[in-house]
């Protein structure tokens, strides 16, 4: 029997995109991917990311964050989910504890702070965008990342060219495009995806801006597909669209599932995402879902 079984969770979702929130604090077990699929096929707690809570790792921390895709890979990145974890450490009655103070959040990517702005609403510094080729990371050396050349092999799509790479602890890849609802993501994404000169995959973004404080957006996303909302992608798209003098510095990006209001701090870098955050339900997890995941 797996350790999971009969574990509660937080089903809950950032602006639509749905998100589990699993508290493992104090125990040795690591989510394999076996499981994180079975989590993701059981409609009580499908998940765009499962956000597994861990023990501190660096001093100073609240608590480090694993994080997977329904695929079950794992991600460096996901400020939607990240806002859903603040939100049940500071109000959830099991999870939480009951002051309002700022958390300290940790990842493979790095620390991400976490302050509250309302009872759901939650701002998340995700830190520093990585523009090297690199660090975000592509096949190929490149000079300029604010645009690079793919063969998207989509004759269908002469328009998808030239992207503006970024990571944010997890690689994006946003096409500018004049309308972001006018493509198929599930038919067009998983081609970008796994194109060969992002080795690790890229979340692929349909970008449209309407105004230098207004984007619009549509996000496939790496190992999960299309979803309402991605955060990280946009932070990306905003951190591209200024750099490319297509944006200024702070704007509202509207998701299918709604706005996030996005700044990329011009006295460090950072990069702050504040938007809105759900509790849809809790559960426990059955037995039998692990049955094949041992």
């Amino acid at each position: 029997m797996t350790a999971l079984s009969n574990h509660r969770f937080l089903k809950m979702n950032g602006l639509g995109n749905e998100i589990t929130v699993l508290d493992l604090r104090g125990s040795p077990h690591i989510v394999s991917a076996a499981e994180a699929r079975a989590i993701a096929a059981d409609p009580r707690s499908r998940f765009d990311q499962l956000m597994v809570l861990h023990d501190p790792a660096s001093p100073g921390t609240d608590a480090f964050m694993r994080i997977y895709n329904t695929d079950g890979s794992e991600s460096g990145a996901c400020g939607n989910g990240t806002r859903c974890v603040a939100w049940a450490m500071v109000a959830d009655p099991v999870i939480g504890r009951s002051n309002d103070k700022g958390l300290v959040l940790e990842t493979k990517a790095g620390l991400l702070p976490v302050t509250r702005v309302s009872d759901t609403v939650f701002t998340v510094d995700m830190g520093l965008p990585r523009l090297g080729w690199n660090e975000i990371p592509l096949r190929d050396p490149v000079s300029d990342t604010r645009s690079i050349t793919v063969d998207t092999h989509l004759p269908e799509h002469p328009e998808l060219q030239n992207p503006s790479v970024v990571s944010m602890g997890n690689p994006h890849a946003v096409f500018w495009v004049k309308d972001a609802k006018a493509y198929d993501l599930a038919a067009v994404g998983p081609k970008l995806e796994h194109d060969p000169v992002f080795p690790e995959r890229a979340n692929i973004s349909f970008a449209e801006v309407v105004s230098p404080d207004h984007i619009v957006l549509r996000v496939w996303e790496r190992g999960a597909g299309a979803t309402r909302a991605c955060g990280s992608a946009a932070c990306a798209t905003l951190v591209a669209a200024a750099r490319k003098g297509l944006a200024g510095r702070k704007a509202t990006i509207s998701l299918p599932g709604g706005d996030l209001l996005i700044e990329w701090r011009e006295s460090d870098d950072h990069v702050l995402m504040t938007g809105e955050t759900e509790l849809e339900h809790e559960g426990l997890f059955s037995p039998a879902l692990f049955a094949g995941a041992a």
